[in-house]
C-alpha cells in the first residue's frame, strides 16, 4: 500500500523516518506535500534520498491512503483534494473538520473515505461503541499548560498575558460546546472535534478548558454517560518536541495505518 504525507513539520518527519524504517513492512512512504515545497525538499533528502516532494494536486494519484499532517487552516484543501480522487484520507488536524461541511458529501459522492486518527483523545473506540446505543451526557476537561495557549487571540482578548504574568495556579478560560471550542481553538481542539464525532456531536458534547501551571503536558478527562455504559476517561499526554503537539500523535497514525493492513486488530 502506498502511503502520502500532506504535511512535513515534525509530526510529517517522524512519520516519513518511521515508515522508511519498514515498520509497517506492508506500506511504502512514496511522496509528501507541504506549503512551503523547497524546506520540504531540504528535509526530505536527510530522510530518503528517493523520497519524492509534489504538490498537492499531484500527491493523490500516486498514493493509496494520504496521511494529513498539517494544520487545521489546511485541512480544508487537503480534504478535498484527496477525497476528489476518491482516495482515503487519515487526518490529524480534527479541529479542521468544521471548516469543511460537505466533507461526508464529497466523501460518499467520490467514494473516498476519512478516519481521524485518536492522537492525544483517549478511548475513541469504546464511545463509538456507546453511540450505537443512547449517550445523555459528554463533558471534556482539558488542562492545557499556560505556553501553549499564551498566543491563542482567544486569550489575549481575555487580558490574559500569560508570558509576562504566567499563572500560579489552574484558570478556568473557556466553558461551553465543542463547536464553539474548536472555532476559538483550531489549534488545540483536535480532542473536541474527534470526541464529538465519535459520540453525539458538537453542540451536545460540553467542554471546559483550564490553564494550569503545574502540568508536564495536556491532560485530557471524559465523563461519558450512557444507558450502555459509563465511562471515566483520563489521558496524561507528554510533549514531543513541538510542545504544542503530543507524543502520542506520530504513534497514533502508524497505528492507524496498521489497523488497514494488519490481519488481526484489537477494537472495533
Amino acid at each position: 500500500m502506498k502511503v502520502g504525507l500532506a504535511g512535513f513539520g515534525n509530526v510529517g518527519r517522524d512519520l516519513a523516518k518511521r515508515l522508511g524504517a519498514g515498520v509497517i513492512p506492508e506500506m511504502e512512504l512514496v511522496a509528501v506535500t507541504a506549503r512551503d515545497l523547497v524546506k520540504a525538499e531540504a528535509a526530505a533528502r536527510d530522510i530518503s534520498p528517493g523520497l519524492r516532494v509534489v504538490t498537492l494536486a499531484e500527491l493523490p494519484a500516486l498514493c493509496d491512503v494520504v496521511v494529513e499532517c498539517a494544520t487545521a487552516d489546511s485541512f480544508a484543501e487537503i480534504a478535498r483534494a484527496v477525497l476528489e480522487a476518491g482516495k482515503m484520507l487519515i487526518c490529524v488536524s480534527a479541529g479542521g473538520v468544521p471548516s469543511c461541511p460537505d466533507l461526508v458529501e464529497m466523501a460518499r459522492r467520490h467514494g473516498g473515505r476519512v478516519r481521524v486518527a485518536s492522537g492525544a483523545m483517549p478511548g475513541l473506540d469504546i464511545i463509538r461503541c456507546a453511540a450505537e446505543g443512547t449517550i445523555r451526557k459528554v463533558h471534556l476537561k482539558s488542562r492545557i499548560k499556560p505556553s501553549s495557549m499564551a498566543h491563542e487571540p482567544y486569550v489575549l482578548e481575555r487580558g490574559h498575558d500569560f508570558d509576562k504574568r504566567p499563572p500560579t495556579e489552574p484558570i478556568l478560560i473557556f466553558e461551553g460546546t465543542a463547536g464553539v471550542a474548536a472555532g476559538h481553538f483550531p489549534r488545540h481542539f483536535n480532542v473536541a472535534v474527534s470526541l464529538s464525532l465519535a459520540g453525539i456531536g458538537f453542540d451536545r458534547t460540553t467542554v471546559e478548558i483550564w490553564i494550569d501551571p503545574d502540568i508536564a503536558g495536556a491532560i485530557h478527562q471524559v465523563e461519558l454517560e450512557g444507558d450502555d455504559i459509563g465511562l471515566t476517561l483520563t489521558s496524561r499526554n507528554r510533549p514531543s518536541e513541538n510542545p504544542r503537539t503530543s507524543r502520542i500523535v506520530a504513534p497514533s497514525i502508524i497505528a492507524a495505518l496498521r489497523a488497514m493492513v494488519a490481519p488481526v486488530v484489537s477494537g472495533s
